[in-house]
């Protein structure tokens, strides 16, 4: 599965933002659960938000509930991350990833697309 991500950019704390998350190959990613995560700089990787194959079941890592917001497109083969109230710690290169079951599991996402910066300045 090839992710592609895309929708970052140079925004301003408070602001909002929506990235993209298209699966570039011919095999679906209806039937997987999505998820984002991101990397600050000397930072590791963490979970942001998951989201099931059916878009029924929903996850936020703490610091951004209420905040962002992450949908799917089964009929576009896509996943959205809406993100608003951007805050400079937000700041990293968000990747989206494909997970091996329909469900989240947050140990087993397995396909990843390369990631996209977003910089929120304060």
């Amino acid at each position: 599965v090839q992710l592609q991500a895309s929708g970052g950019g140079v925004v301003q704390a408070g602001d909002s933002l929506r990235l993209s998350c298209a699966a570039r190959s011919r095999r679906t990613i209806s039937n997987n659960a999505m998820g984002w995560f991101r990397q600050a700089p000397g930072k590791e990787r963490e979970f942001v938000a998951g989201i099931s194959w059916n878009g029924g079941s929903t996850e936020y890592v703490d610091s951004v509930k209420g905040r962002f917001t992450i949908s799917r497109d089964r009929s576009e083969n896509t996943v959205y991350l809406q993100m608003t109230s951007l805050k400079p710690e937000d700041t990293a290169i968000y990747y989206c990833a494909a997970n091996r079951y329909a469900v989240i599991n947050r140990a087993a996402y397995n396909y990843w697309g390369q990631g996209t910066q977003v910089t929120v300045s304060s």
